[in-house]
């Protein structure tokens, strides 16, 4: 039997139903110090790991981020924590008032502007920063994608109701390294090495965190 070396055909990339580098957006909510302080779903070490990845697998695909914070400009929060800010070089910040950013005419023109209709999201609290926009959009049409590996509520409950309440509405939860594998789809493609890259950096962070029940 002829050993299989070379990749299927690239499918139409724009088109597909499947997550690919040039039909989605990445957005990402709220990932501010006070944030970080009352989320209890989950550790921040594992949101970071997991949020990283993201980052990582945007930056190397070519997949534009949409970064937003609230309550910056009003002097209420931080912004970013800078270890998410410093692995998405030249992407700005998008401040808001309101907890839900869909209704922040910014945020939604930076969503709009990429022309794409799948959008990868996460937030703190996934409850109130990632629920609220997901119902939205997926109310006018969007398929949204929630990272259930890089978000966090103030409660394991809240964490899980809200990702029920996604999920009926129509959501598509995944998670960051499942992502990476849609984006990448194929060992045998030429730039399937930027996913190994990824890969070599978060295995041996996620059984450290594992090792150390973090």
């Amino acid at each position: 039997m002829d050993k299989k070396l070379t990749p299927e055909p690239i499918r139409d990339q724009d088109r597909d139903h499947l997550l690919t580098p040039q039909n989605c957006v990445l957005a990402l909510i709220d990932y501010q110090p006070e944030q970080y302080g009352t989320v209890t779903s989950a550790t921040r070490e594992r949101i970071d790991l997991n949020v990283g990845a993201l980052c990582r697998i945007a930056m190397k695909y070519d997949i534009p981020v949409v970064l937003s914070t609230v309550g910056v400009d009003m002097g209420v929060n931080q912004g970013t924590a800078q270890e998410i800010k410093d692995q998405l070089p030249g992407v700005k910040e998008i401040d808001r008032t309101g907890v839900n950013a869909w209704e922040d005419a910014e945020f939604r023109a930076a969503v709009e502007s990429t022309g794409r209709r799948k959008v990868v999201m996460a937030g703190l609290w996934t409850e109130v920063c990632l629920t609220f926009p997901t119902l939205d959009m997926l109310a006018e049409g969007y398929e949204v994608f929630p990272v259930a590996d890089a978000v966090g509520g103030i409660s394991q409950v809240a964490h899980d109701r809200a990702f029920d309440r996604m999920v009926a509405a129509g959501a598509q939860p995944v998670t960051a390294i499942s992502f990476g594998g849609e984006i990448m789809r194929n060992w045998a493609r030429d730039d399937s090495d930027k996913l190994r890259q990824v890969m070599r950096w978060y295995f041996p962070l996620k059984q450290e965190l594992d090792a150390n029940g973090r």
